[in-house]
């Protein structure tokens, strides 16, 4: 039975984490996560669900006073905590509250809700306010067509490697890595985030902040992947395409 991903979105308190470090606060808000409590302060990334059950979060910044002040946070304000990372999966237990789960099904978090964000000197504002599920957010964890017959459904494994355009730029370039991040460039900006597959070729990826310089024949390839929801190989041709099925970019193979 699909699932309802817009109803993760809310302040929640964290309980039955491993990790003592970890944090007491996960605020999903449209595609924008906040980790708070942890000894670095408010954590600050993005993340992705779909209607399968299927979760990803990326953490990509922290609090820039505790940052400065506190041996390792500036470390940590650019990787995923553990527990955080071996998140693949969510569901709703009894109650309709989430249950945060590992690839082999086991709870790595619980979410209660109505937590409160506690009002701090490097804390914005918006952290505080309660999220609201918005338009934006329906049509971003609206369910995705299926895969067109026409392709294999890409797995875990498949993505893995270095892929690049038929055309544009020749410096643009998109690679998975096995531990679950990409990195890319559209000829003349380095892009990365984090990536996952499940079955039925669906694919969902994070995007990190990058910069914006100019080059003429560059390639969106970070938008490519970062708004595909499924990904399928049209013979070693790596095809990615959006919720409404229409293809957003396609990769060959570059060994």
């Amino acid at each position: 039975m699909p699932l309802a991903p817009e109803r993760l979105i809310g302040s929640w308190t964290l309980v039955d984490v491993a990790d003592p470090g970890a944090g007491t606060i996960l605020r999903l808000a449209d595609s924008e996560l906040h980790l708070i409590g942890s000894h670095c302060g408010t954590l600050g990334g993005s993340w992705r669900a779909n209607d399968e059950g299927v979760f990803l979060a990326d953490i990509s910044s922290a609090s820039t006073a505790v940052v400065e002040g506190t041996p390792g946070c500036a470390k940590a304000s650019q990787e995923t905590p553990p527990w955080l990372r071996s998140v693949t999966a969510y569901q709703f237990d009894g109650t309709g509250h989430p249950v945060l789960l590992d690839g082999r099904g086991q709870a790595v978090a619980r979410l209660i809700p109505g937590a409160r964000p506690t009002p701090e000197p490097d804390k914005a504002d918006s952290v505080l306010q309660p999220p609201t599920v918005t338009d934006e957010a329906r049509r971003a964890l609206a369910p995705a067509v299926a895969l067109p017959a026409t392709l294999v459904p890409a797995d875990q494994r498949q993505p893995v490697g270095r892929w690049a355009p038929a055309s544009g730029h020749k410096a643009a370039y998109l690679e998975f890595t096995a531990d679950g991040e990409w990195h890319g460039s559209d000829g003349c900006n380095d892009q990365s985030g984090r990536w996952i597959t499940a079955a039925g070729g669906t694919l969902l990826a994070t995007p990190r902040a990058t910069t914006l310089t100019f080059c003429a024949h560059s390639v969106p390839i970070g938008q490519w992947l970062t708004t595909a929801r499924r990904a399928g190989l049209d013979g070693k041709v790596l095809v990615l395409l959006d919720a409404d099925g229409d293809e957003t970019g396609r990769l060959s193979p570059t060994n």
